[in-house]
């Protein structure tokens, strides 16, 4: 039987235990090598400390140094039900766009909350992020029991403070885990200690996820083109089949020329092929190169999509520096990258309190979130991010600095 495969991200504030988590999990999993586990303690020496588990998903010295995730680290694992990519996202606030970048690629979420320190106002802005980019399938785990002793009431307190909040994003999460990473309480088993909590341990939760059913090879044919290669005198168009069919010999339409191409091969990197499925990444090769460019699109010839330099998106800005409407930023949607600007706000939020914002509306400021119009210099295509997620989300950079995410309204 066909193992099911799933990206989850972990989150929350930092300090709150996702790298001590993910550690306790790859560790009690049997996941990690023996070399692996004597490089932890060895590491943990230097420092002089005990062993970290935290270490096992921190590799960078600096991490190690400062007690931080720093960048979005990729680690797989597996159960006798599925296999699990885990995306180790970084809690600190200076780091919340390598946190976006992760986010974007999981369908699931781990929350970790501090038992101690409870709902912070950056939980609150990484379960924001998790309701923009569209995850709800969510599991929350309270960490650290063991500092408060393992006692129910607190956990209590910390569950209805962080229901509350989800429940103001309209989201229900699958369940609300007492845990301790450190000390490898209702991590793989059932604690003994917690009796009084009669819900799963967190690994069984994680295998209570369904995985998204794949729809978009539903979809009509939209096939971003990532780069050109030139080999053995053939420029073969590289990308990946964002939904739909490719197959040989298939007519197809070039955007944004509007031209008629046929599909003259479908290569990978060992054989030709017939025909390419929805997610894969391939070469093909088409009659007639000399339009197409990274960024241009190929859409089936009986669903052309339109394209627009106008759309309406939900924005969150990260850069110190507001977003106004006189200043040009690059837009990058999928593949497509174009000169954009700000034409207006129509409302606007605090992205940790969800406070609505009456003032400054001709701006957007630093960690808030706006629902805006969007110009660009020329057409490009944007779709609902529920239909079509390659095509509904979006980055802004300023001088190759990415300073906004968003999503297609």
């Amino acid at each position: 039987m066909k193992r099911t495969a799933i990206n989850i991200v972990f989150t929350g504030h930092v300090d709150h235990g996702k790298s001590t988590l993910i550690g306790r999990l790859l560790i009690d999993t049997d996941s990690l090598p023996e070399s692996k586990i004597e490089e932890v303690t060895n590491v943990s020496k230097e420092l002089g400390k005990e062993a970290e588990l935290a270490y096992v998903t921190d590799y960078l010295k600096e991490e190690r140094e400062q007690n931080i995730t720093i960048d979005t680290t990729q680690i797989h694992f597996k159960t006798r039900k599925r296999d699990y990519i885990i995306i180790d996202a970084p809690g600190h606030i200076e780091f919340i766009k390598n946190m976006i970048t992760g986010t974007s690629q999981a369908e699931a979420a781990v929350l970790i909350v501090d038992v101690n320190e409870g709902v912070l106002e950056q939980t609150r802005r990484h379960v924001y992020l998790l309701n923009l980019l569209g995850i709800e399938k969510i599991v929350v785990v309270i960490n650290k029991m063991d500092l408060v002793g393992f006692i129910e009431k607190r956990y209590l307190e910390v569950k209805d403070e962080i229901m509350k909040f989800l429940d103001e994003l309209s989201l229900k999460p699958l369940c609300v885990i007492p845990i301790s990473a450190r000390e490898g309480e209702n991590i793989t088993h059932k604690s003994r200690i917690m009796p009084w909590y009669r819900g799963p341990c967190f690994l069984k939760a994680l295998d209570y996820i369904r995985p998204d059913k794949v729809t978009y090879d539903k979809l009509p044919l939209r096939f971003p083109v990532q780069d050109i290669y030139l080999v053995d005198g053939n420029r073969i168009i590289v990308g990946k089949v964002a939904s739909g069919y490719l197959h040989k010999g298939q007519e197809v339409v070039v955007l944004p020329s509007g031209e008629m191409q046929r599909v003259e091969s479908i290569k990978t990197f060992n054989k030709d092929k017939k025909k390419a499925e929805t997610f894969e990444s391939i070469g093909i090769c088409l009659h007639n190169t000399a339009s197409i460019e990274r960024g241009s699109i190929l859409s089936q010839r009986d669903d052309v999509p339109k394209l627009s330099n106008t759309f309406n998106a939900t924005v969150f800005w990260m850069s110190e520096t507001p977003w106004i409407d006189t200043k040009p930023h690059e837009l990058q949607c999928s593949t497509q990258e174009v000169t954009c600007r700000l034409d207006s706000i129509t409302k606007k939020m605090n992205s940790s309190t969800l406070e609505l914002l009456n003032k400054d509306m001709d701006r957007l400021l630093r960690y808030e979130v706006g629902e805006v119009v969007i110009k660009t210099e020329r057409p490009v295509l944007t779709e609902s991010f529920d239909y079509r997620s390659e095509f509904g989300r979006f980055v802004v950079k300023d001088e190759g600095y990415v300073v906004g995410v968003g999503i297609i309204m």
